[in-house]
């Protein structure tokens, strides 16, 4: 199980724990979040808790919390090769996030993404990292850019298993050595 704890100034990504099912039912119910991010709704606790139990509780996987209090409020992860949603390479990661509707807008899931961008890099030493977000998800847009990722390609018939329908996904890259030249330290 992953154990691994990353942290910054302002937030403490930590593993998820069955525990956190109330907070993330709290955020997940939210229509706003979910769907813009191609998973549906949260109808009950018990869809979050299984939800931690079978897609966040696995290497990579944080929860987005803030220093001093342990309530998750958002997810970001770096999942590698076969286990991403997009066909890469085993020594290539997906990152992927969210972040509660309360805490928009006050760069906590840039900042998140710097220290998982690090954690890929230095630590798991992946050559690239992908990163994708539906047509419309301007926030999710914007995040990447601040990140670094550049614009790769258009997928225009993305299929979302989760939500059943299809969509437009842009899908950006931040190389190892792109990131070497421009990283934050």
């Amino acid at each position: 199980m992953n154990g691994i704890k990353l942290t910054t100034e302002r937030i403490v990504l930590r593993p998820w724990e069955e525990s956190d099912a109330e907070a993330l039912y709290e955020y997940a119910k939210d229509d706003r979040v979910g769907p813009a991010a191609g998973w549906p709704v949260h109808q009950s606790i018990d869809e979050s808790r299984e939800i931690i139990r079978t897609v966040f509780m696995q290497e990579g996987v944080f929860a987005v919390t803030l220093p001093g209090d342990d309530k998750a409020i958002g997810c970001i992860g770096v999942i590698r090769g076969a286990k991403s949603n997009m066909p890469i390479g085993e020594d290539e990661g997906e990152i992927s996030y969210w972040i509660g509707v309360p805490f928009w807008g006050r760069g906590l899931i840039p900042e998140a993404m710097h220290r998982v961008i690090r954690y890929a890099f230095e630590d798991l030493r992946l050559k690239n990292l992908w990163c994708g977000y539906f047509d419309g998800n301007e926030k999710s847009k914007r995040a990447q850019k601040k990140c670094g990722f550049r614009y790769h390609h258009t997928c225009d018939k993305t299929y979302c298993a989760l939500t059943g329908d299809y969509r437009i996904e842009h899908v950006s890259l931040l190389t190892f050595e792109d990131w070497l030249k421009s990283r934050p330290d």
